[in-house]
């Protein structure tokens, strides 16, 4: 570090890694340190708010908060991070078909998480996910699709054949990608229905798959058994404690035994984090990098990690009766507040404040069913309906990172809701750059650094 400012480069652009930048951007002194953000993308996706874009609610580019614009401190390079030295302290930035070292006085480790997969056989190459705005985008525009062939299918035994699996919608995950696609899915085709000739929104058949034994079990029994009612009162198939033995263009097989015909199968079956964390070789828990209370990683001086990829200790949960604390939640939430933590750590490392651990009690979450239905848990208080709505749409706006994000985003809501529902299909993302591998860039890593199962 002799001879210039210390250079701290954080690795993905994220909650987390978007929070640890803003704090430290403010905070420092200038000149104090070079700040370095590596990051694919030139935003931070809002991702809370994807199956509204998925739904042609809420325009894609008005979730995406540019980097350039709320970091001006920071030292932008697109790209994706390969490889981690710890010993010579450079990373190994992969920009197109280029490879280069970027070295580190402190590596902030915030990769984030990519859809979990498991060995399930035609998954990978027949399933979708909804992590990223090209998924978002494709998965609507597919949706479209489907009904529009489906609606010019001859009424013939294999017309009828086809008909039936262009029209069924299956989701894995009753979590909150899977719940929220399904139910805003379901209420925008009753919206934009009259577009076809010969099918109804009624004709559409809607599954969704989990393994768990509750909708939505983050927010408790209460509020996931309303959801559910709300699902199978739209005539929503939910099928729990039931998974996928295959898949493939045209069928999905449930370990139940049950074959659907289907052309769409969503995967949303939780999350797991970058493979990058696999190969580091430092130690991990249930794949994410072990980390201290305080965020920095054991045994490895000026490295620091936050987020769905970090195994960070919950001060605000009760040990087991072992002692041991579980690790936070890979949250948005968590990992805006770990963010901002690691920020003000990494400032006291610099010698600007004091270090704290962190500790964070959940606040509460919000889940969309569409319409004016939602569920939501704020401060512990149980809502639903109308209220929940509200009170989800606030939280959303209060936690966009930019005011000109919350302008476009609450100005679509007010559109959607006096204006006729979106129904183009734009047709921008081709079907192999929508692709779990591609969409999120697991290729890049090999695949057996794929976390499964």
């Amino acid at each position: 570090m002799t001879g210039r400012p210390a250079r701290v480069v954080v690795v993905g652009g994220g909650f987390a890694g978007f929070n640890a930048l803003r704090y430290l951007q403010r905070r420092l002194p200038p000149g104090s340190a070079e700040l370095v953000l590596v990051t694919p993308d030139d935003y931070l996706l809002y991702s809370p708010l994807l199956p509204e874009v998925a739904t042609g609610v809420v325009e894609a580019r008005h979730i995406a908060v540019s980097l350039r614009r709320r970091l001006r401190r920071v030292r932008l390079v697109l790209g994706r991070v390969t490889g981690v030295d710890p010993a010579a302290r450079t990373v190994s930035v992969r920009r197109g078909q280029v490879t280069q070292e970027l070295a580190w006085d402190h590596l902030v480790l915030t990769p984030g998480s990519i859809t979990r997969q498991f060995e399930i056989p035609g998954v990978p190459e027949h399933a979708r996910g909804l992590k990223t705005l090209v998924e978002a985008v494709y998965l609507r525009d597919h949706l479209l699709e489907q009904l529009d062939l489906a609606d010019a299918q001859p009424d013939t035994e294999e017309g009828r054949a086809a008909r039936a699996e262009m029209l069924t919608v299956v989701a894995v995950g009753a979590g909150y990608t899977g719940t929220e696609f399904v139910a805003q899915a379901q209420r925008w085709l009753t919206r934009i229905e009259r577009r076809w000739d010969r099918t109804r929104a009624s004709d559409v058949r809607w599954v969704l798959v989990d393994v768990a034994p509750a909708v939505l079990p983050e927010l408790g029994p209460q509020l996931g058994d309303h959801a559910l009612g709300v699902l199978r009162a739209r005539g929503v198939d939910v099928r729990l404690e039931t998974s996928v033995a295959s898949a493939d263009d045209a069928a999905v097989v449930l370990t139940d035994g049950t074959t659907i015909g289907t052309r769409t199968l969503l995967w949303g079956a939780g999350v797991a984090a970058s493979p990058l964390v696999a190969g580091l070789g430092l130690p991990t828990r249930r794949g994410r990098l072990v980390t201290r209370t305080d965020l920095s990683v054991p045994d490895v001086e000026g490295l620091w990690a936050a987020g769905d990829a970090a195994a960070v200790p919950d001060l605000a949960a009760d040990p087991d009766d072992d002692g041991v604390r579980p690790d936070t939640q890979p949250t948005a939430q968590h990992a805006q507040r770990q963010g901002t933590a690691v920020g003000r750590n990494i400032a006291a490392a610099l010698g600007h404040g004091t270090a704290r651990p962190y500790r964070h009690r959940d606040l509460g979450l919000v889940a969309d069913l569409g319409g004016l239905d939602a569920v939501a848990r704020p401060l512990g208080i149980r809502l639903t309906g109308p209220v929940a709505k509200l009170v989800t749409r606030g939280y959303h706006l209060l936690v966009l990172p930019a005011t000109a994000n919350r302008v476009r985003v609450g100005a679509d809501w007010l559109f959607q809701s006096i204006l006729p529902p979106e129904e183009t299909q734009l047709s921008v993302v081709r079907e192999e750059d929508a692709r779990l591998a591609a969409a999120q860039a697991t290729a890049i890593y090999g695949p057996s650094s794929v976390p499964a199962g």
